[in-house]
């Protein structure tokens, strides 16, 4: 578990009052539209990735959004956009940018493209037995840059404000330590593991928890001049809920958060607004307390449900703590890392290989035979892969970005090393590069660190972007 020195809390606080204020009269005054951009799918059947095997959805229980926020301070503007997806590539990401700043006038470098992670919207990015639907991609391209290009048209001076407050109960870290000699080999023929994801309920061999939880509900709140809710962005470390029906398509607790919170700040019915639901940093954490004999009976989408009224009611207590202010600083930096893969070796590329033939011409079944095809798949990527990071200042509030499924204990290293007052990070943005475990907890093992094409980056990769971050961060912090 990730541990903070007083004096390692006490130097970030001193480096926040180094930020440079302004009075009310020289803060730039702030304008603020916002979208929910319709994402569902025309055609079906189309695969739906975030499984092992693939999954082919037939209809949408509930309508898929990118909801889009756009701000302006008279200087900058730029734009928050989340997607209901599993995971979307950098390429995608990158092609809607172009469009949405052609359409705007927004520099690319300053939109960012997030994905929710929900397990149950159709694949982009192939992972596992799930490849992505062409047509699909070109659609979502589209859509993007017009759910951002109609945010954009809706400017109009506002006011913002940002705040938290907790929601504990929907957090269990997922990787836990099992006692010496439980575990077996993994999928690679090697007995390493000393962490399993999802151990089964109140399990005799578990011992303890490998991670933190972040209980935070963040948020950005937006109102119009005159003091109407416009927009909330909220951010929250879970990863997804799931329980839905097994041919169709929904955004999860994400977007069931969408509609309940402006029920829950009290939206009056004819009035636009749009709440956005991002994902922090939730790379091993689910909403599965193990620690249980049994889970709950529930039917499909009754637990989405309670954990985004939970959520939402965590939301309307911030939204209620907030100092709204009409005026406010906007800032991004971006910067392109270079980070290693993990490549398997020519010997790991044959065993693979000869596993396959032996399973050809059906499906593949079991971890073993999986993670053989992601060795081949994963042989053709190159050494080193660019990974985008970027840092967006509002006001007071920093907002750092992760292209990967990032653990929990970097999130909060990222809150506790930022210069700015509020800090959250938003993971699965602007690219995919797989899970993010810190170089401790690649030497655990498990799931998360199988390498694959949902887990390939050196295992250095967690410091260099985690660093990369908060430089970022100090570099808005100081605009």
């Amino acid at each position: 578990m990730l541990l903070i020195s007083r004096m390692g809390l006490a130097l970030c606080i001193l480096a926040g009052a180094t930020i440079s204020t302004l009075t009310a009269q020289d803060r730039p005054a702030v304008r603020a539209g916002a979208f929910a951009q319709d994402i569902t799918p025309t055609k079906f059947p189309i695969s739906s990735n975030g499984n092992m095997s693939d999954r082919m959805a037939r209809q949408a229980h509930d309508r898929l959004h990118a909801r889009c926020l756009v701000l302006a301070d008279g200087s900058t503007k730029l734009a928050i956009v989340v997607c209901d997806s599993c995971m979307i590539p950098r390429e995608l990401m990158d092609a809607a940018k172009a469009k949405a700043a052609q359409k705007t006038g927004i520099p690319a470098g300053n939109i960012l493209i997030s994905a929710t992670h929900s397990h149950s919207c159709p694949t982009v990015t192939g992972v596992f037995q799930s490849d992505p639907d062409a047509e699909y991609i070109a659609f979502l391209i589209d859509r993007i840059a017009e759910g951002i290009a109609e945010a954009h048209g809706r400017l109009q001076p506002a006011r913002v404000g940002w705040g938290s407050a907790q929601e504990p109960g929907q957090l269990f870290n997922r990787r836990w330590h099992l006692k010496e000699g439980v575990l077996g080999e993994n999928p690679f023929g090697q007995k390493v593991d000393t962490v399993r994801m999802n151990p089964g309920y109140s399990s005799p061999d578990v011992t303890k928890p490998a991670g933190p939880v972040d209980p935070e509900v963040a948020i950005l709140a937006v109102q119009t001049a005159d003091g109407a809710p416009l927009a909330l962005l909220a951010n929250y470390s879970l990863h997804y809920v799931g329980g839905v029906g097994g041919e169709d398509l929904s955004a999860d607790y994400f977007g069931e958060f969408a509609h309940r919170v402006g029920r829950a700040i009290k939206v009056s019915g004819d009035h636009p607004f749009v709440g956005i639901l991002s994902n922090g940093t939730s790379g091993d954490v689910n909403n599965v307390n193990f620690s249980l004999t049994a889970g709950p009976k529930r039917q499909p989408y009754e637990q989405m449900g309670l954990v985004a009224e939970a959520v939402a009611q965590a939301a309307k207590a911030a939204w209620e703590s907030v100092d709204f202010q009409s005026s406010a600083k906007l800032a991004v930096a971006t910067r392109e890392i270079d980070l290693g893969v993990r490549l398997p070796s020519a010997e790991d590329v044959a065993a693979a290989e000869a596993r396959l033939a032996a399973a050809a011409g059906r499906p593949l079944k079991g971890a073993p035979e999986i993670y053989a095809r992601e060795t081949v798949l994963l042989a053709k990527y190159p050494a080193t892969v660019k990974s985008l990071i970027q840092a967006i200042r509002i006001g007071d509030l920093g907002i750092a970005s992760s292209p990967c499924e990032t653990f929990t204990e970097t999130g909060l290293a990222i809150k506790w090393g930022s210069p700015l007052k509020k800090t959250f990070t938003i993971e699965l943005a602007n690219g995919y590069n797989g899970y993010l475990p810190t170089p401790a907890q690649h030497d655990l093992g498990g799931y998360e660190t199988w390498r694959a094409r949902s887990s390939y980056l050196a295992r250095d990769a967690e410091p260099k972007i985690r660093a990369a971050q908060l430089e970022l961060l100090r570099q808005v912090a100081a605009d």
